[in-house]
């Protein structure tokens, strides 16, 4: 089995596959409540996929559970390694650091 993209995507991945195993629900009948594909299912449960937000939505509303479960605690240090998104104040540390103070 392939290694989880990111702690985000083995995150949400976990919870989508506990919340479907508590209720009793293959695979295939949550895809099709969510209405997606079961292999698009499977990669995300594997912490593989990268849902989006809508299909986030579609999951939760196919799990009868609130759509921010899926990112609550999840953060910055959870994305992907190649990911690095920057606070105000750390975009402007690098702007200076690179001498484009002006650029902002």
């Amino acid at each position: 089995m392939k290694e989880p993209r990111s702690r985000a995507s083995d995150h949400v991945g976990q919870l989508v596959r506990d919340l479907r195993h508590k209720a009793t629900m293959s695979r295939k009948t949550l895809a099709e409540r969510a209405d997606m594909d079961v292999s698009h299912l499977a990669r995300i449960e594997g912490g593989q996929g990268n849902p989006t937000l809508y299909v986030l939505i579609q999951l939760a509303t196919a799990l009868d559970a609130k759509p921010e479960l899926f990112v609550r605690g999840l953060t910055a240090e959870d994305l992907p390694t190649e990911i690095k998104p920057y606070s105000e104040a750390d975009f402007r540390r690098e702007l200076r650091r690179r001498g484009e103070v002006g650029s902002a």
